[in-house]
């Protein structure tokens, strides 16, 4: 039996890392993880046209803070919470003020602390608000937005994944991720995030990028943080990269006069 190109293989690994849509996973090896992160900003703008969908929807027949609710519930459910899962360990983690494998183990535990508790709900609320502003706009434009801010937040991944970026751990998701891109992938993904975002906000073409650009630039900062801290990357942090750059976008293309 032939065995499956690398791209079509990271591209269903990618859809089943990031969505919950029914695809089968086929050959699993570093090669076709890089080609997933790589692909990772792709996923993600498919899953953000979804929403957009949604959100569009529901803010023809409901308030707009409702429809921005429903719409971060749904984008939970289409990602199973792993996503945000990450962000609470990850959070209670740095929280700690432990290093290393202490921080580690504390990623591990089932439960959630109150750094993780006030992280999840900072975040569910920004994105609700956001999204609730962004329905009353053009749908040209909500749709930009919508793609732009998901996209972004997958594109952090792909970020967190470059070369010369560690494991924390010998096994598990970032073990098998970690230092799987090269340089090319990310900076593409960056641009056509960027031009994407450029139709988010009418009138301001340079605002959407900024907005990208902005978090972009938190997620390298924070993924610096969390290599010292961690000594390297795991799902859970690759998770909390996702919502911590998704939310940005979503603020910073909201903000308005």
């Amino acid at each position: 039996m032939p065995t499956e190109p690398t791209l079509v293989a990271g591209a269903r690994l990618a859809l089943t890392t990031f969505t919950t849509l029914p695809v089968r996973a086929g050959r699993i090896d570093r090669p076709v993880a890089g080609a997933a992160m790589a692909l990772a900003p792709a996923v993600g703008a498919l899953l953000g046209a979804l929403l957009a969908g949604v959100l569009l929807l529901l803010a023809a027949a409901a308030p707009p803070l409702l429809a921005g609710g429903v719409t971060v519930g749904v984008a939970a459910l289409l990602t199973r919470g792993l996503h945000l899962d990450g962000l609470a360990d990850t959070v209670d983690a740095l929280g700690s003020y432990r290093s290393g494998p202490a921080a580690l183990e504390i990623m591990k535990k089932p439960d959630v602390g109150p750094f993780g508790v006030v992280a999840l709900v900072v975040v569910l609320l920004v994105q609700a608000a956001a999204l609730a502003e962004l329905a009353g706009r053009s749908w040209p434009a909500c749709l930009a937005a919508v793609v732009a801010a998901t996209a972004a937040g997958r594109l952090g991944v792909t970020l967190a994944c470059r070369r010369g970026v560690p494991a924390a751990r010998p096994d598990g998701l970032g073990a098998l991720v970690a230092g799987t891109v090269g340089p090319v992938a990310p900076a593409v993904g960056a641009v056509a995030v960027a031009l994407v975002a450029v139709a988010a906000v009418p009138g301001r073409p340079w605002q959407g990028p900024l907005a990208v650009g902005v978090a972009v630039a938190v997620a390298v900062a924070l993924l610096t943080h969390v290599v010292r801290r961690l000594g390297g990357i795991t799902g859970d942090v690759l998770g909390a990269t996702v919502e911590v750059v998704t939310t940005l976008v979503y603020l910073g293309l909201a903000l308005s006069d």
